[in-house]
């Protein structure tokens, strides 16, 4: 059959066989949940409820999925982290805010796959090197957003280092903060991240990112609460 051929086919078939992202997110969820040796054909097709041949339809073998599952960590982790790094921003605390916005939004930063991976590094040596240079762009990132608000070169790699490092020690001790905490800390991360205090409206559009408002220093409330009352103008 030709590569088209089989394409279609391949479309044609995808509802009872599942399909490419069906079994990349079943991976992806084992990943998290149990590590790497639970990404296996078997019991990622009891999972699905599919057939065991099922899954050769959309990939070689288990290696092939495993390399997918890398790529989707390269692209959403180091992808959101990246992306965060060179948002706008008017100044140096507003573009740490930018990036601590990884750490409380999973869409952008997911901290259970980055651990996931981490721990699966442990027994690859391919994962491993993986690791080492998303590291690099990480902190190169972090690095050339402070050397773009006027950080000399060695000033900006050591507080990039030093943001970096603090997340990955979140993650690598699997700590745990509830966003009101994590709100309450973070004027203090950024002064000491920058040298800089961050300024009351910039702090207020980030906590507003995430549903929240201070209405006074260490107390927040959703946001919806501040609205309720409002008189409404309805002209």
């Amino acid at each position: 059959m030709s590569q088209a051929g089989r394409a279609k086919t391949k479309a044609q078939d995808a509802g009872w066989r599942g399909s490419v992202d069906v079994w990349l997110d079943a991976a992806y969820d084992a990943l998290k949940e149990s590590g790497v040796d639970a990404v296996r054909v078997m019991p990622l097709a009891k999972r699905l409820n599919l057939s065991r041949t099922s899954f050769y339809w959309f990939y070689e073998d288990r290696e092939q999925l495993l390399a997918a599952l890398l790529a989707r960590w390269r692209d959403k982790n180091t992808g959101g982290m990246l992306s965060q790094c060179e948002s706008y921003a008017e100044s140096i605390s507003e573009a740490i805010l930018n990036v601590f916005k990884c750490w409380l939004n999973p869409e952008l930063f997911d901290s259970q796959f980055e651990f996931a991976v981490r721990s699966w590094a442990l027994q690859s040596d391919g994962v491993s090197g993986e690791i080492a240079l998303a590291d690099e762009a990480r902190i190169g990132a972090l690095a050339a957003m402070f050397r773009r608000f006027g950080y000399d070169n060695e000033g900006a790699d050591v507080r990039a280092r030093t943001i970096y490092l603090t997340q990955i020690g979140y993650i690598s001790m699997k700590t745990t903060e509830d966003i009101v905490v994590r709100f309450r800390r973070i004027p203090q991360y950024v002064s000491v991240f920058t040298g800089k205090a961050p300024k009351r409206r910039e702090l207020d559009r980030f906590y507003g990112t995430f549903g929240y408002a201070q209405t006074e220093p260490g107390v927040f409330v959703p946001l919806a609460e501040t609205f309720e009352g409002t008189p409404i103008d309805d002209e």
